[in-house]
């Protein structure tokens, strides 16, 4: 057996081994996991001499884990293991021959058989196992430790007991825990004391002559002692051991990987849960402040700091422990029950750690700062609470405020704007991110001193500029500048920084001071690009600023005209951006230099379109570094839509208006005229650069004019009938251009996008276009996507051009209902396709209801559309009675009740009937808005209802969804009743339930009774569940 077992194992991880062969080597290998006789080869093969190859071993060792894991071995079974694995131990291990051991894969596995018979054996059946294998650290009887193969067995078996029953990060089972509780219980009683012994003289024996060992030794201790008594580890022996260690050098001053386990080890000591007063009294036992100060002041830490030989890995340990310990001082100062005496040692304590923190926090390395942040941020909430604040507290602000600062200036070795440092300014930014929080922390605790530290900065910063000019050095400019913008929280919320024309607060007088000291500084002429990005930054988040002090802008719009031309790519698109964002929000005050500035950047406005290769970067970039041609296109749209917000003041006259429009339109339809052609013939590049172009037409709109029909609140800013007339002739280029070119995807996306822009400055005179936008828009080629998009826009035309429409609205209906309906009847095939259909059916059903809604109505029956009549209401009843699990069933469903029930009201008269308590009779007759609606209603729209309630898989009571469904039934219903009356109430009861061969009376109680829909939805859900 012991050799089939062999072979099977060395077929199996043969890469050479015929693969039918290894096929049959896995299957034989897995029926012996349940095959008593082939486990007992397995342990043959692997404690046997001459040892078997390492993989065969290692195969035969995970059959006998797994036995014992899955608890398949009886009581004799399991004592026949433990006997012939500690006797492979003992001749192994125990002789202290080097050349037997086995290699650290074989070791790990071993190790794992090992911890899984203590597991089964140590309560009952093993209670000598840490014995024997304490018995294998000594080569005599001599009381040292002195077997190095037994000790590091010894070791990694204690740190695998301790992953298996004391890790709390893995989660277990209930039994589990139970069992581990119950492990740790009997360890403790019997055998941990001199477990804690061993690891004393382990150290002891090995501290100066085999540093893995003692690295091995600390982590077990730095594991176990979160379980056992503390006084096993924090007694005069094991701390004086400790603290040699931790205080030990080496000539190098270099890594030293004994010392940092030793500091981790007081890490896991401090960190080991107890009373608050035990606590503090073991931080104050320990001395760990004096420790930490010594550490600090070591050379490692200090004399090579700023050097490439400054121990990171040192640095990091000794963070880690204080942020340990600052987190457990915290604690017991928020702890309103502490003793008093507990609380001044606390007091104290966080006195002399608060520098050691800080130490650590303004570390030039960013890990080992990110190690102390989360007990810097529990300092400040702690302080945030503890209001009012004694002066002890006070005075820890300054410091803590002035490290954040520092912290966010760029670091001496850093650079701006370097393709090869993109993670490293990433990381960066993300770690100012989590700085800006401590700040506003910081000024949560005490804003008066949070803006006068911040105005020094800035103030001091503007004065070494005034100094130093072109020779200061930019990272101390960009700190100043990030707080600056970082400085706003304080006053943007407060509603901006002026109120009645006077600074809204103090912040707010101190960050108009700032500006005022920016703009007049010639910081906009600095030569280093991160500089002239954050000052434009500035500008755009303090534009109130220039609204109060105008003196400014021509100043600023100059320096704007300079840098949207940077030769660095990353300011200047951002620049363009930046630049509409100033414009727009000051157009009031540009218009007076809006001529200079538009000459000053046409040489920006041609536009080159690149066709992307096929080998281009496919990976997202984010916004700032993604320099392709196709994000160059985009910032430039804002260069458009800037001149269009500075031409269209209304100061500005309007001929005037319509020069600057025609002085950057011309060019643009002369690029039509051109591409036009080749475009058609199928060009790459043609069709794109007609694309910019529509594109930069409908962004100049959108900046000449932003009203939004329908939209109260804009309705002063509508649109001049001149530059009205004079965009007529972009609609016009653009159709051209969409009716030669309507099967290109981009030209339709372009156009879509120009036709929503359009509209604020055509106004009306974009409705007599609509047919042909419709006709380019809705071609053959257009995706359910497409349609959907163009429909949502059609919304908008609908409602802001609700008294001038119907005209328009009359004779492209149906031709356009007739482009969706062909849309929704395409077969899906995928769930891509099913998401649009989804989309396309919401928005047709919004459409219909859109016209519904704003007095419309009439023009779905009109002369014109009455043949197309037939086929809506077929579609949008079809549409409520689909309530299978599709994408977007349910909704669509809700949505065509919704529609239904509207058409209801609109055409099916005054109410006959109401809803009462009391059921009444009604023996008015329904006068409809057109004769026969009223059995329509009864005949066409009823029975849908009926149609869903009968569907298996609609289950209002379990799905929120059937439910809003169910509720839009129930309005339908008695909507029909109110406009039918009696008419509806013989119709149920004579013909419809009898023919279902169900009692409706209770049905038609709850209709005519429920005061609103919910109370029927009720009954129904009701009767739904009842039918179940």
């Amino acid at each position: 057996m012991d050799s089939q077992v062999e072979n099977a194992i060395e077929i199996a991880w043969n890469p050479s081994s015929d693969q039918s062969l290894k096929a049959q080597a896995f299957e034989f290998l897995n029926q012996l996991r349940s095959d008593a006789q082939g486990r007992q080869a397995c342990v043959t093969l692997f404690t046997r001499s001459p040892k078997c190859s390492e993989v065969v071993r290692l195969v035969s060792l995970d059959v006998v884990n797994n036995s014992i894991q899955t608890q398949q071995l009886d009581a004799g079974s399991l004592t026949h293991l433990k006997e012939t694995f500690l006797q492979y131990i003992r001749r192994t291990y125990g002789s202290g021959s080097q050349d037997q051991i086995d290699p650290p894969s074989l070791q790990n596995k071993l190790t794992q058989t090992l911890t899984f018979l203590f597991i089964a054996l140590y309560q009952q059946g093993w209670e000598s196992f840490l014995d024997d294998f304490l018995a294998q650290t000594r080569l005599q009887n001599n009381g040292s430790r002195d077997n190095i193969a037994g000790v590091v067995l010894y070791l990694r078996v204690l740190s695998s007991i301790h992953d298996e029953i004391a890790d709390v990060l893995v989660t277990r089972s209930g039994s589990e825990t139970k069992r581990n509780t119950e492990l740790k219980d009997i360890l403790r009683a019997r055998d941990v004391p001199k477990v804690a012994a061993s690891w004393q003289e382990i150290l002891t024996q090995w501290r100066d002559r085999n540093d893995a060992v003692v690295e091995m030794c600390l982590k077990v201790i730095g594991k176990w002692v979160s379980w056992i008594d503390i006084s096993l580890i924090v007694n005069q022996d094991t701390l004086n051991l400790l603290f040699q260690l931790v205080g030990r050098t080496n000539s190098t001053n270099g890594e030293d990987k004994v010392r940092d386990a030793a500091i981790d080890t007081f890490t896991e000591i401090v960190a080991k849960k107890m009373k608050a007063s035990d606590k503090i009294g073991m931080i104050v036992f320990l001395n760990l402040g004096d420790v930490v100060s010594q550490l600090i002041a070591s050379p490692a830490l200090h004399d090579l700091r700023t050097t490439s030989s400054y121990d990171t890995d040192l640095a990091e340990a000794v963070a880690k422990l204080v942020n340990n310990v600052v987190f457990d001082i915290v604690k017991v100062l928020e702890d309103n029950l502490a003793p008093a005496e507990t609380r001044a040692q606390a007091e104290q304590l966080i006195q002399s750690f608060l520098p050691l923190l800080l130490r650590f926090f303004s570390d030039e390395y960013d890990e080992i700062c990110s190690t102390v942040i989360p007990s810097l941020t529990d300092v400040l909430t702690f302080l945030r609470r503890a209001q009012p604040l004694p002066p002890a507290y006070s005075a820890m602000l300054t410091p803590v405020l002035n490290a954040i600062i520092q912290k966010m200036r760029y670091d001496e070795t850093s650079s701006w704007g370097n393709e090869d440092e993109q993670t490293d300014e990433a990381e960066f930014q993300e770690l100012r991110k989590r700085l800006q929080v401590l700040q506003k922390s910081v000024a949560a605790v005490d804003q008066g001193l949070y803006v006068e530290i911040l105005s020094n900065v800035v103030g001091n910063t503007f004065q070494t500029l005034d100094q130093q000019g072109g020779q200061m050095d930019w990272r101390d400019l960009d700190l100043a500048l990030h707080e600056m913008y970082l400085f706003g929280e304080l006053t943007v919320p407060n509603g901006g920084l002026y109120a009645k024309s006077q600074p809204s607060s103090v912040a707010a007088e101190r960050l108009i001071v700032m500006m005022s000291k920016m703009v007049d500084s010639g910081i906009a002429s600095f030569a280093h690009p991160a500089i002239q990005l954050q000052y434009m930054e500035i500008c755009v988040r303090y534009c109130s600023f220039f609204e109060n002090q105008t003196g400014f802008i021509p100043q600023v719009l100059e320096h704007f005209v300079r840098l949207v031309h940077h030769t660095h790519i990353r300011v200047r698109t951002r620049s363009w951006y930046l630049f509409h964002r100033f414009v727009k929000h000051l157009r009031a005050h540009v218009g007076n230099v809006a001529e200079t500035v538009i000459q000053s950047i046409s040489d920006l406005l041609p536009i080159k379109a690149e066709v992307p290769s096929e080998t281009a970067d496919d990976d997202m970039s984010s916004d700032e570094s993604d320099h392709s041609a196709d994000a160059a296109f985009n910032a430039q749209l804002y260069l458009f839509e800037a001149i269009g917000c500075m031409s269209s003041t209304s100061t500005t006259p309007v001929q005037t208006q319509i020069l600057y429009a025609r002085t950057i339109m011309d060019p643009l339809f002369s690029e039509i005229e051109r591409n036009l052609a080749p475009a058609k013939a199928g060009d790459a590049q043609a069709i794109l650069q007609i694309h910019h172009v529509i594109m930069a037409l409908g962004t100049l709109a959108h900046g000449f004019s932003d009203w939004t029909p329908g939209n109260a609140a804009t309705a002063h800013n509508a649109p001049l009938n001149e530059v009205s007339e004079e965009f007529g002739r972009a609609a016009e280029a653009i159709l051209i251009a969409l009716e030669a070119l309507k099967s290109s995807f981009d030209v339709r996306t372009a156009a879509r996008a120009s036709f929503s822009r359009l509209m604020g400055v055509l106004g009306v005179r974009m409705l007599p276009l609509l047919p042909r936008w419709i006709d380019g828009l809705l071609s053959e080629s257009s995706s359910k996507d497409e349609m959907a998009m163009f429909l949502r826009l059609l919304d908008q035309v609908v409602f802001g051009f609700k008294k001038e429409i119907y005209t328009v609205l009359d004779s492209l209906l149906t031709p356009l209902l007739q482009r969706v309906f062909a849309g929704l009847a395409e077969p899906v095939t995928g769930t891509d396709d099913e998401i649009q259909l989804a989309e396309l059916r919401r928005e047709y059903l919004t459409f219909v209801q859109i016209i519904l809604n704003n007095e419309l109505g009439s023009v779905l029956v009109s002369d014109s559309n009455q043949g197309f009549f037939e086929p809506l209401i077929v579609s949008v009843t079809g549409l409520a009675t689909t309530v299978s699990s599709g994408t977007g069933n349910l909704s669509a469903s809700r949505l065509a009740f919704s529609v239904i029930t509207r058409m209801a009201d609109l055409w099916g008269g005054p109410n006959v009937a109401t809803l009462s308590a009391q059921a009444l009779s009604s023996n008015i007759s329904p006068t409809p808005a057109f004769p026969g609606f009223d059995r329509f209603l009864i005949e066409r729209f009823h029975p849908i209802c009926w149609e869903v309630l009968g569907e298996p898989s609609f289950r209002p009571a379990t799905d929120a969804q059937a439910k809003q469904v169910l509720n839009e039934i129930a309005g339908l219903e008695q909507t029909i009743y109110m406009k039918t009356g009696d008419m509806f109430i013989q119709h149920l009861q004579q013909s419809f339930f009898p023919a279902m061969g169900i009692d409706g009376t209770d049905f038609i109680r709850s209709m005519t009774t429920s005061p609103d829909k919910k109370g029927l939805a009720g009954f129904l859900q009701g009767f739904l569940r009842q039918k179940g």
